[in-house]
């Protein structure tokens, strides 16, 4: 299978004359359930008849298109991350190659938590709103003049009336962490976390909170972006989702919940990550937490 970046294969929505937009968000229509079919017109070069049949009925979550033209600008997949050897990677591969082939942006959220029902909008606006910040932020600024604040770093008034990052997607959980251990449902208000870029792989975000003192609510998130950017860093997206997704199992929490995990084997796992620091981009930030 050839790559190409070719866009000509990628056909603009509504497709069929009558596909309904879920929002629409800063020059962009957002639309839900796509299958590739709906976005490609037709089977590309270099992709078989077998490999087309079935890529052809994948379904992405969300897609996001130009509102000028309609043209897709990213196909975004929220959900578990597919286990190793099974159909669902087998699948995804797939999807990825003819993806590949035509030149279609992709965005995957690999959670065992967070669900595109639930998290895709809010997600999608952050992306959207991130990128046309990103570009904005990049035009003009000569050599002596400082580098402009990230998205992701623009401090403003919170909700609580403190002075902080108000793009950080992780701050609902934060309060709620704080709420949780005045009620005696944590042992430490602090959502805590990590955040990595594997080489040639998915960025990674570590999140979690002290249910008691030995046991923690774990929680794990990784970004792939394919052509695309999402306008920050993936890896601390990927931090923040975690928390995000933190935040929804708090909603639900049970103290002896067999999702917990005993707080020394979370620094063992975090030790264990540490010692890969070579496959890792930049390397790893956070030995600090190697130390239960």
């Amino acid at each position: 299978m050839t790559s190409s970046d070719d866009r000509g294969w990628l056909r603009a929505l509504p497709a069929d004359g009558g596909r309904d937009a879920l929002f629409t968000r800063a020059g962009h229509w957002v639309y839900a359930a796509c299958r590739l079919s709906d976005l490609v017109q037709g089977r590309p070069p270099g992709v078989t008849g077998s490999q087309w049949s079935s890529a052809s009925r994948t379904a992405f979550d969300l897609v996001v298109c130009a509102a000028d033209s309609g043209r897709p600008v990213v196909a975004v997949e929220i959900g578990p991350v597919a286990l190793p050897g099974s159909a669902q990677q087998r699948a995804e591969r797939l999807t990825d190659a003819v993806s590949a082939a035509v030149g279609l942006p992709v965005l995957r959220v690999g959670s065992p938590t967070l669900r595109a029902a639930e998290h895709g909008r809010r997600l999608v606006e952050y992306v959207i709103d991130a990128r046309a910040y990103a570009a904005g932020a990049g035009l003009g600024g000569g050599e002596d003049e400082p580098a402009p604040v990230g998205f992701r770093d623009i401090l403003g008034r919170l909700p609580d009336g403190r002075t902080g990052p108000v793009n950080d997607l992780g701050a609902v959980t934060r309060a709620a962490a704080v709420e949780a251990y005045v009620a005696g449902r944590l042992a430490d208000p602090i959502v805590r976390a990590l955040h990595v870029r594997w080489v040639d792989g998915p960025a990674q975000g570590w999140g979690w909170v002290q249910v008691r003192p030995d046991v923690c609510l774990v929680e794990r998130v990784s970004v792939t972006e394919q052509r695309f950017s999402c306008g920050v860093d993936a890896a601390r997206l990927a931090e923040d989702l975690a928390a995000v997704a933190v935040g929804a199992r708090l909603r639900a929490l049970e103290a002896d919940g067999p999702a917990l995990l005993a707080r020394a084997d979370l620094t063992a796992e975090i030790v264990a990550l540490s010692r890969r620091r070579h496959e890792l981009v930049g390397g790893f930030a956070f030995d600090h937490l190697c130390v239960d």
